[in-house]
């Protein structure tokens, strides 16, 4: 592709996780296989971002994502679903719109179980907060909503087509999907994300998308890129 890193740069960007801590560690392990294989100046990780909700082991995703953040400086982008979250976390009325979307293995996997009719959602919301480790708020500290290496530029969801990089709203950043995916346009740069399920990694010639639908599939993208080659791990 046009597109390019850096030069002695390799990225490896992964797709959404959600709660699919077996299948992340997996992912770690080929990176750091590939590296010692493959040794480059730079390497960057970078996660597009839902690790929670839906899959079984959200919680276990942030601890793996904690020693990543620290061991290998990667980047943690924010998907919608960690925005749904960290609405709950300040607003117990988000609660059925997080349940609807999958929260509740994330709040089980945090060992916090629906007690029926006697749970209300502020009571809910306060055993969370209990339960959520400082460590994991620091990761959610650390997320941002796009990142920017060479010619590429990766987010969670896409990005507004025809508006530059440095005005996208932050809202389409995590959840647009049709208007940037059925979009020709030629992007400012070559965009990486996931958010919207395919059953492989699609590549256009505008931009990737990696989110494998590993939740359900057992199958959790990684994309390798260098120079402009692009490598599936």
């Amino acid at each position: 592709m046009a597109a390019s890193t850096p030069a002695d740069t390799r990225i490896y960007a992964i797709g959404d996780i959600h709660g699919r801590a077996d299948l992340l560690s997996e992912i770690t392990g080929r990176i750091d296989d590939d590296i010692r294989r493959r040794p480059i100046k730079h390497s960057v990780e970078v996660y597009l971002g839902d690790y929670i909700d839906r899959g079984p082991h959200s919680k276990e995703v942030i601890d793996l994502l904690a020693i990543r953040l620290v061991a290998n400086h990667a980047v943690c982008l924010r998907g919608n679903h960690e925005a749904v979250m960290e609405g709950f976390l300040q607003d117990p009325a988000i609660l059925p719109y997080w349940l609807q979307l999958g929260g509740l293995p994330t709040l089980a996997s945090y060992g916090i179980e629906l007690n029926g009719d006697t749970d209300t959602a502020p009571a809910l919301q306060r055993r969370f907060i209990d339960a959520f480790p400082r460590e994991h708020e620091l990761v959610m500290q650390c997320m941002r909503h796009q990142f920017i290496c060479g010619d590429f530029l990766f987010v969670h969801a896409g990005i507004r087509p025809g508006v530059s990089i440095e005005h996208q709203d932050i809202n389409d950043l995590i959840w647009i999907r049709d208007e940037f995916l059925d979009s020709m346009h030629q992007h400012e740069r070559f965009v990486v994300h996931g958010h919207t399920p395919v059953p492989h990694p699609d590549i256009r010639h505008n931009r990737i998308n990696i989110d494998t639908c590993a939740w359900r599939t057992g199958s959790l993208t990684c994309v390798a890129i260098e120079g402009s080659a692009v490598l599936f791990l």
